[in-house]
């Protein structure tokens, strides 16, 4: 089977953005070269033309530079022909040795739906093997879970719109300036138009916390506690919807009776969460008397050991009050990735089986049918976890991981690395040939080039239900295919050719649909039935639809459950008496901090697209931990100097950064650095990751650290045209530049070692110095045929390099007299920007306070003054810190 490149018929091409869940509209402009231009589409409803700072630089991260471009087999260039019958050879092998439940497929929520239904098709219906998970279940399962207990099915109740029309806003776990902020700049919007009160619940004060109207900050796993003492509050001020509850619902008593052992009243809540009992009181009384609350949740609430439990108790706050599927109200699942929810759908983690089906006689049978499948799975498979365990010991013989990266991703990321090397098979469908895992081998490794954003046709769901298109705009580079073609390639390979003689992506979305439909009665949420006859040609033309869309619908539904009917066999939604609050794991004298694991502004899961941008990697080039101004005393850290952090699982050397929007006892580590990208940075080798005993979800947001101090002789940068290999022994971390790659880096050697290196790097190049070994400094001026080809910077350890200069001269194509003095100086001749403020624009520092010292006394006059905040609006609360304190608190 073949996949053809499709053609590209239109100057600009409608797509979807391929970060996260919001699901933003792009307009996407091929140059004909390769490259595309960028803008929001301003007719999507997720966005309305808005982009945030990585989608609006989306068109730097289409170049070919790391592309996996051919198959290979056991490091060597293989022809398709030869790299799938490896694939389906070994897969033979080992099912007819091992049984098929030897085998796994660990899928992604980046991959398409088509995709994603064709692999979980061959896994559970046709190879057998229930042991089918993907990243999801890192970022969304518990709030799957928690869905499906109150709800019956994983529905979404709301909608985008419910943000436009809430008077309260609560965000839980959920750094939205950041980390969705299309959706948090909506929210500033209604609070600007309707005066809508903000509220997060965060132990970290997080950008979007500095935006709030009122910030609680609990201590880490504590939300059970705080929305346990809410439903105890509604019930003992009468404001509860007792018609409601009396009508569609069930377990209340016993909810409310778990509420009261747990919060009883205010002055519990606040010390069960380590909030001041007017904190709590004033949230209780406002949600009390706001009628239209909306409260998302992310992966604060999620990424936890006892996630479902956060979820529904979020949720029975809202069943309690009748505030569900009604304009400006209800519980909102704010995904992490662009096609979290199509994974969904299709039955991509190991719990499920198809189009929201489970594992009951009648839908097993009822999805054996529609496949005709001859070897239908009859129960759950490994969830993520307890799958990459079993590869450590030796159950599963074979793995194959597309579109995601779990050696960065994965709790216990370390021995993940070392229990791969014993698998009979390990076969990576990838875009990327230079990601950990894609550098992770087998007894036998297989690497398939797979087609990226841009090259890929097919769809995608976003966190409101809403199906939207993903169109190829750029050819398919070297030997690149789509993975649901792959995967029909070695279905017929296997005998099963008949069952996966898809010819386009569009066959694939008619039998998804179809399946949502089949036997569907209405008491299955997911039905997109209306769309299962649709043509190739409706299918290019598809317009963003929110399911369910049942057949003799016109449009879909943008709410749920308004009408008090649920998805239960009784049709009543549960409350459910949630456990008590406790960490999985305590903190103790050995490691007395919690460590928490997140996001950064404009990176995306493990930089693998973001790292490309020289705009995204301005903001924070380096890996770094959060810590307190108490704790960093305590333990002898320095803003800006390096901290050794040290959990049960591994450790991190990271930049230290000073900060009171960190509890004390807790640190803050990024999630986006891998071994591709730093020496030393990777977050998920610190958590345990302890799993949620319902979603199987792990704990990435409290896992009990130490920190101390580390020293370096002396750090600096390197700037190149092409990346260089760091030498051995130095701490570093690298970063795309303008005009090349950049490393910042620590190392115990000193000026003089770091003078002679520098030639053995570049021989025979021409070197202009600045030399002063006496004080630890050197700096160096690479130049070959006139060209500036590299820039080194050398100072003593204490000194936080400052390279925002040296990149600004490495940017420009030729260098004048002064240009090549600033280089050796590390002294502006005119004004600087500074380091990036607004990846949008990028507008640095400098800029924006000499903008406002020039008068711009507000957020909105230093937009106008440098542009800066007037995009995606995810810089503003820094901009904010930056005016004088009283234009500060008075900016809009």
């Amino acid at each position: 089977m073949t996949q053809p490149s499709p053609a590209l018929a239109a100057p600009a091409v409608k797509t979807t953005c391929p970060y996260c869940g919001v699901g933003c509209g792009v307009l996407a402009t091929p140059d004909g070269q390769g490259g595309v231009g960028i803008a929001g589409d301003p007719e999507h409803p997720a966005n309305f033309g808005r982009l945030c700072s990585k989608g609006s630089a989306l068109g730097e991260t289409v170049d070919l530079g790391d592309r996996l471009l051919k198959p290979t087999v056991d490091g060597q260039v293989a022809s398709w022909e030869g790299a799938l019958g490896a694939v389906a050879g070994s897969l033979k092998r080992i099912a007819e040795r091992h049984g098929p439940d030897s085998i796994a497929f660990y899928l992604s929520g980046q991959l398409l739906t088509e995709d994603y239904y064709v692999a979980n098709k061959l896994a559970k219906g046709f190879l057998g093997t229930p042991h089918v998970d993907t990243n999801s279940r890192l970022c969304m399962s518990s709030a799957v879970a928690a869905h499906r207990r109150a709800f019956g099915s994983d529905t979404v109740p709301g909608c985008y719109e419910d943000l436009d029309e809430a008077d309260l806003i609560v965000l839980v776990g959920s750094n939205a300036a950041w980390c969705h902020p299309i959706l948090f700049r909506r929210m500033i919007d209604a609070r600007n138009k309707r005066g809508t009160k903000i509220v997060t619940v965060d132990p970290r004060r997080t950008q979007t916390g500095e935006e709030a109207d009122l910030h609680l900050g609990i201590a880490p796993g504590t939300d059970t506690a705080l929305f346990s003492g809410l439903l105890v509050h509604l019930a003992d001020r009468g404001k509860l919807d007792a018609r409601f509850i009396a009508e569609h619902t069930a377990g209340f008593d016993g909810a409310l009776e778990r509420a009261r052992q747990i919060a009883p009243d205010a002055a519990a809540t606040a010390r069960a969460t380590g909030l001041a009992e007017a904190e709590v009181q004033a949230f209780f009384d406002l949600f009390e008397r706001t009628q239209k609350v909306v409260t998302g949740f992310s992966q604060g609430v999620n990424q936890s050991a006892q996630g479902t439990d956060k979820g529904n108790a979020i949720i029975n706050c809202h069943l309690a009050t009748g505030r569900i599927g009604r304009p400006g109200m209800g519980p909102l699942s704010l995904t992490g990735q662009p096609n979290a929810m199509g994974g969904r759908e299709v039955g991509g983690l190991a719990n499920m089986l198809a189009a929201h089906m489970h594992f009951a006689p009648e839908e097993v049978d009822r999805v054996r049918r529609f496949w005709k499948a001859p070897n239908i799975i009859t129960g759950e498979g490994m969830k993520a976890v307890a799958l990459f365990e079993a590869i450590e010991r030796g159950k599963i013989k074979a793995l194959w991981v597309m579109g995601t990266n779990p050696l960065v991703s994965m709790p216990r990321a370390d021995r993940i690395r070392d229990a791969i090397a014993g698998l009979d098979l390990y076969v990576v469908s990838e875009a990327i040939a230079t990601s950990d895992s894609a550098r992770a081998t087998g007894k036998k490794t297989v690497l398939l080039p797979a087609l990226a954003w841009g090259e890929k046709d097919g769809t995608v769901t976003n966190s409101e239900r809403r199906i939207s298109r993903q169109r190829a705009f750029l050819k398919a580079p070297g030997e690149a295919r789509a993975d649901w073609a792959i995967m029909g390639d070695v279905a017929r390979r296997l005998g099963y050719g008949d069952h996966f003689a898809y010819r386009s992506a569009a066959e694939i979305f008619r039998e998804h649909a179809a399946l949502s439909a089949f036997e569907n009665d209405g008491t299955r949420d997911f039905d997109i039935g209306g769309l299962a006859d649709i043509t190739e040609r409706a299918y290019d033309a598809h317009l963003p639809a929110q399911w369910p869309l049942p057949k003799r619908e016109a449009k879909g539904r943008a709410r749920l459950f308004a009408d008090g009917r649920f998805f239960t066999f009784d049709r009543r939604a549960r409350f459910v008496a949630v456990q008590p609050p406790a960490l999985a794991q305590a903190a103790s004298p050995e490691r007395p901090l919690v460590l928490n694991t997140g996001r950064v502004r404009d990176h995306w899961h493990t930089m693998t697209r973001t790292g490309k941008s020289q705009r995204l990697s301005a903001h924070r080039a380096v890996p770094f931990v959060e810590v307190h101004p108490d704790d960093a005393a305590r333990f002898g850290l320095k803003d800006g100097g390096f901290a050794k952090v040290t959990t049960e699982a591994g450790t991190a050397t990271l930049e230290v950064t000073v900060t009171d929007g960190v509890r004390p006892g807790s640190v803050f580590v990024p999630m986006h650095w891998s071994d591709m990208t730093s020496s030393d940075g990777r977050a998920a080798a610190l958590a345990r990751g302890v799993t949620d005993p319902v979603s199987g979800q792990p704990e990435l947001k409290a896992t009990p650290a130490a920190v101390e101090p580390v020293a370096y002789r002396s750090r600096g940068y390197l700037l190149t045209r092409t990346p260089l290999a760091a030498p051995a022994g130095w701490w570093w971390a690298r970063a795309t530049v303008s005009g090349g790659s950049g490393l910042l880096f620590a190392t115990q050697e000193g000026s003089r070692e770091m003078a002679l290196a520098i030639r053995g790097l570049f021989p025979g190049q021409e070197l202009a110095e600045y030399v002063d070994h006496a004080r630890g400094l050197y700096r160096c001026a690479v130049y070959g045929d006139g060209k500036l080809m590299a820039a080194l910077s050398v100072a003593p350890g204490e000194r936080r390099p400052d390279w925002e200069l040296a990149k600004q001269v490495f940017a420009q194509p030729d260098l004048d007299a002064v240009d090549r003095r600033t280089l050796l100086s590390g002294r502006a001749a005119g004004a600087s920007a500074g380091p990036v403020v607004c990846a949008c624009h990028g507008v640095g520092l400098d800029v924006i306070t000499a903008a406002i010292a020039g008068g711009a006394g507000s957020v909105e006059a230093v937009g106008a003054a440098c542009k800066a905040g007037t995009n995606c609006g995810s810089c503003i609360p820094e901009i904010r810190k930056l005016l004088p304190g009283a234009l500060a608190r008075n900016a809009a």
